[in-house]
Order: C-alpha cells, then sequence, then structure tokens
C-alpha cells in the first residue's frame, strides 16, 4: 500500500519589514503615534494652499485682534492677517528649512566623516577633525548669531547658517561608524579582491551607515527646527513677510494680555513639532539598534 502523505502548509512567513514594523509598535507606540503626527504635518504643509482659508499676507483692516472663531479659526494677528493659515504656512518655512538644512549638512558631514573614518589616523583625518573640533567648541547659539547677522536674514541664509550647526554631528555619527566598517572581514576581502578606496566607501560604506544616519536625521529635525524659530524670534531669520512660527511668537509675545491666542497657536504648532520628531527619532533608534533588538 502507498503511504498518501498530506501536505500540511506552513504558516508564511512574516516578511522582515513587517516584523520590524511590529516590533516598533509594540515596543515604541508613542513613536508609532509621533511618525502619525509627523505625516499629517507634512501633508498640512504641502496642502497649505488648498487648506488655509486666506493667504497668510492679506490683512484685513477691520478684523485685527479678532478672537477664534467664525470665519477666523485661530483669531488674527495685530494686522489682521489669518492666524490658522499662517500657521499653516508656517509649517511649510519650518519643514522647507529643515529638509535643505540637514540635506546640505547632512551631505557635508557624512562625506567629511567617512573620508575621515576611512583615513583615520592620517593627515587627512587629523585636518578634517580639528576642523570639526572647531565648529564644535563655538557655542551653537553664538554660531548661528554671527553667521546670520553676517550674511543677513533670508532662507538661504538661514540654511547656511544651520547647516554649518548640523555637520559636526553628522560627522562624529559617520566617522564613529567608518571606524568600525573599515574593520570588517567583506571591506578586508574587498582590499584583497583589489577594490579601490572610493569603490569600497560607494559599496561597503555608505550602504552601512543608512540607519545611523537615518536616525540621527529624524533627531536633529527638531532641532533644526527650534533653531530655525529663535532666529526668525530674533528678526534674522526668515524675513517678513514669508510666515514663521518664530517670528509669530515675537509679533505674539507683544500681545499676550490681551491676545494670548497669537502665541498659543503658533508655540503649540512648535511644541507638536518637535516633540513629534523627537519620539519619532527615538523609536527608530530602537529599531535599528542591534544591541536594542537583541
Amino acid at each position: 500500500m502507498s503511504e498518501v502523505t498530506a501536505s500540511v502548509p506552513l504558516p508564511a512567513r512574516r516578511p522582515a519589514g513587517g516584523r520590524r514594523a511590529m516590533r516598533l509598535l509594540r515596543r515604541q507606540p508613542l513613536g508609532v503615534v509621533a511618525g502619525v503626527v509627523v505625516v499629517l504635518l507634512v501633508v498640512a504643509a504641502a496642502l497649505a494652499p488648498v487648506i488655509a482659508p486666506f493667504d497668510p499676507t492679506t490683512q484685513h483692516r477691520e478684523d485685527f485682534l479678532q478672537i477664534p472663531g467664525g470665519p477666523f479659526l485661530m483669531g488674527t494677528d495685530d494686522l489682521g492677517r489669518d492666524i490658522f493659515s499662517r500657521v499653516l504656512y508656517g509649517a511649510r518655512t519650518s519643514l522647507l528649512v529643515a529638509v535643505c538644512t540637514l540635506a546640505v549638512g547632512g551631505v557635508l558631514g557624512v562625506a567629511i566623516g567617512v573620508v575621515s573614518g576611512y583615513f583615520a589616523g592620517g593627515w587627512l583625518d587629523t585636518l578634517l577633525q580639528r576642523v570639526m573640533d572647531t565648529l564644535m567648541a563655538i557655542p551653537g547659539i553664538v554660531l548661528l548669531l554671527f553667521v546670520a547677522a553676517l550674511l543677513g536674514p533670508s532662507i538661504r541664509n538661514t540654511v547656511i547658517a544651520l547647516s554649518l550647526l548640523v555637520v559636526p554631528s553628522f560627522n562624529r555619527v559617520a566617522r564613529g561608524e567608518m571606524l568600525r566598517i573599515r574593520e570588517e572581514l567583506y571591506v578586508e576581502s574587498a582590499r584583497a579582491a583589489g577594490c579601490g578606496t572610493w569603490r569600497i566607501l560607494r559599496r561597503h560604506g555608505l550602504p552601512n551607515l543608512l540607519a545611523p544616519i537615518l536616525v540621527v536625521t529624524s533627531l536633529m529635525f527638531a532641532i533644526v527646527i527650534i533653531a530655525e524659530s529663535a532666529l526668525s524670534f530674533l528678526g534674522i531669520g526668515t524675513p517678513p513677510p514669508t510666515p514663521s512660527w518664530g517670528a509669530m511668537l515675537s509679533d505674539g509675545s507683544r500681545y499676550m494680555e490681551i491676545a494670548p491666542w497669537m502665541v498659543v497657536f503658533p508655540g503649540g504648532a512648535l511644541t507638536v513639532a518637535v516633540l513629534a520628531f523627537n519620539l519619532l527619532g527615538d523609536a527608530l533608534r530602537d529599531v535599528f539598534d542591534p544591541k536594542q533588538s537583541r
């Protein structure tokens, strides 16, 4: 008699991305919520021209310092401008500055860190790290004020000033990781196979830096948003009439007693954005850190 063996279907194996997502949900529920908030913030900023009921620079002369309600969901400021519209467009300004800053500063910092880490101990590493040490030795607010005041208020100059602030952080992370990567067996094998330095950096160095750089980027988002708001608050960041959360806080500080909504709404938006990016960065660090995973 021939035996008939019934094949028992094995349970489908969950993809690695799905397991990582479930681990993130179990370990960092606040991180998931923060990610949702960040997505909503990005969507609101991108669709600001559609969502905003008024132009952020339009002045309603007969409706200045209107309390929240009616056509003005968050009230108006001292010039009669709709605060809700300005908060939405302020999100666009903050995210634009943050993305440009992290793109410029991140690329420059990672490039310096990768080259410096691979050639650690040589004259090039010493030269590059002394420059980074000089930037880190200067207090961040002093460096920002000096560069911003020297170049003048504009979005481009704000990005330049903030890029100098974030370069050392990316450099430190990239160099530390590169010091570890260059001692790995696959790098030694690539050298033995005759691969050149730049090929090794491109094929083995940069891909293994993606996880830590992603974590640093998410954490630096919050720092850049706060720094941009601080410069705008002092009048040397985003120039008026471009909406900026920092500039709105500066304008509203003069009317705290009679129009507190001028400070509450932009300050609340700034707080939520910074908190969301911080929580998201902590969650990503928990997911991508091998020690946390074990």
